[in-house]
């Protein structure tokens, strides 16, 4: 089955069953590499450390989205 078969039966289905189709592939995608998610992770527990340490200082919510 080509590409293009599997597009043509995806549209001749009902709308609601494209919708599973649809979310299936969209969460297909959203898969996290666990090499970023261990980089992100070390960043916040050195960020974290730092803030206790009072090497980084810490903007205030309404600060930071006024500016």
């Amino acid at each position: 089955m080509s590409l293009n078969d599997i597009i043509d039966e995806a549209l001749s289905l009902k709308p609601q069953e494209r919708y599973v189709i649809i979310e299936n592939l969209i969460q297909s995608l959203n898969v996290p590499d666990p090499h970023i998610e261990e980089a992100w992770l070390k960043e916040s527990e050195k960020r974290v450390e730092a803030i206790k340490a009072g090497k980084l200082e810490t903007v205030d919510e309404e600060v930071f989205f006024a500016s």
